[in-house]
């Protein structure tokens, strides 16, 4: 992002209560990708002593939110991006804390040339949650679009 712009991180931090509720940790934010953690904590532990599926899933949702800022925050002047739809995947048992990784499905410029042409564009965010091990407990796609502002 240029100097005049906030980080990434900051962003999603600031406009996303959930987020901050959760102590999510942003690592990496950029167009390309985005890293966020959810650090081991009780009070989102579910039966099993790990992390809540709620709380996995917000963690990969924002992953995605967060790439969505990095790839498309110049666009918001004229669209709103919203999720339209999520799936989630459980994997393998979560313990401790867990990371997101959020990549973008379709060419920035693709989703971008849509807009331009007066449409609404969709396009999907794959999200893999790891634990410390690096094992893959979680999988998501998010659709998301760019609704233009009437």
């Amino acid at each position: 992002m240029s100097d005049t712009m906030p980080n990434i991180g900051e962003m999603l931090l600031a406009t996303v209560p959930m987020a901050r509720t959760l102590n999510l940790e942003v690592v990496e934010a950029t167009a390309e990708r985005a890293v966020l953690r959810l650090p081991d904590q009780e009070d989102f532990h579910n039966h099993v002593g790990g992390p809540h599926a709620g709380a996995m899933f917000t963690l990969g949702e924002s992953a995605s939110g967060a790439i969505v800022i990095g790839a498309f925050g110049d666009q918001m002047g004229r669209a709103v991006p919203l999720a339209v739809k999520a799936e989630i995947g459980y994997r393998k048992l979560a313990m401790g804390m867990v990371t997101a990784t959020a990549v973008l499905g379709r060419p920035r410029a693709e989703v971008v040339a849509e807009l331009d042409a007066g449409q609404r564009p969709e396009f999907p965010v794959v999200v893999t949650i790891t634990r410390e091990d690096g094992a893959v407990t979680g999988e998501m796609a998010i659709t998301w679009t760019l609704r233009p502002h009437s």
